[in-house]
C-alpha cells in the first residue's frame, strides 16, 4: 500500500506544473521510475537545491542565487532605462532579443482583483521606489497584452505620471513575417491605431 501512496504522491506533485494534468503526470512518473531513475534523482536534487538557494534580487526582484542578480550588477547596462515585466520568463524573452540593454523590474505577477491580487501583492511600492531613485529616466511597460496586463500597465503609468519620467509601452502590431489575412482583427486594429 505504501508503494502505491508514494507513486500517487509523485503523480500529484508533478501536477503542480503548468499544463500538466493527471495523464501527463502519470506518464512522467512512470517514465522516470521505469526508464530514468538517475534522472529522477538528479531532478530531485536540482529542485531541492533551487528551492533552498534561489531568492529574489534585492533590486529588480528576479530570481538569483546572490543578493543582487548579474544583470543589475552589469556596469554595461543603461541605468536610465527600466523595463517592467510580469515574470522572469518575460525578462528572459526580452533579453534573448538582444535589443534591450537597460535594467529590469520583475513584478512576479499582475494585478487581478478577481483573484485577490492587488498592488501590494506585486510589489508596486518597490517598483515606484526603484523608478524614482534619480537614475531612471524612462520606464518601459512591458506587461502582457491581456486584460490583467493592461490594467497593471495602466496602474503603474498612473502612479508614475507627472514624476519627470518618460513612460513608454511596448508597441503592438502585426507580427514580422505574417500575412494580414491570417492576423486577428484586434491585432490589425491596434496596429492601425499605433502606426508610425
Amino acid at each position: 500500500m505504501s508503494d502505491t501512496n508514494a507513486l500517487e504522491v509523485l503523480i500529484q506533485s508533478l501536477r503542480c506544473l503548468p499544463g500538466v494534468g493527471v495523464k501527463s503526470a502519470q506518464r512522467m512518473a512512470f517514465h522516470l521510475l521505469q526508464h530514468n531513475r538517475a534522472g529522477a534523482e538528479t531532478l530531485a536534487r536540482a529542485l531541492n537545491e533551487a528551492t533552498h538557494s534561489i531568492q529574489h534580487c534585492a533590486l529588480c526582484h528576479t530570481f538569483t542565487q546572490a543578493e543582487v542578480c548579474a544583470t543589475c550588477l552589469d556596469e554595461r547596462r543603461d541605468t536610465s532605462k527600466l523595463c517592467v515585466v510580469e515574470t522572469p520568463a518575460d525578462q528572459s524573452a526580452v533579453e534573448r532579443t538582444g535589443a534591450y540593454k537597460g535594467l529590469y523590474f520583475v513584478l512576479m505577477g499582475k494585478l487581478s482583483p478577481l483573484d485577490g491580487i492587488g498592488p501590494k501583492d506585486i510589489g508596486l511600492k518597490k517598483l515606484f521606489d526603484r523608478a524614482l531613485d534619480g537614475t531612471v529616466h524612462e520606464v518601459i511597460l512591458a506587461t502582457n497584452f491581456t486584460a490583467e496586463g493592461e490594467a497593471t500597465a495602466h496602474v503603474i503609468a498612473e502612479g508614475l505620471k507627472g514624476r519627470g519620467l518618460q513612460l513608454t509601452r511596448l508597441a503592438r502590431g502585426v507580427p514580422v513575417g505574417s500575412e494580414l489575412e491570417y492576423v486577428d482583427l484586434g491585432t490589425i486594429a491596434h496596429a492601425l491605431v499605433d502606426r508610425r
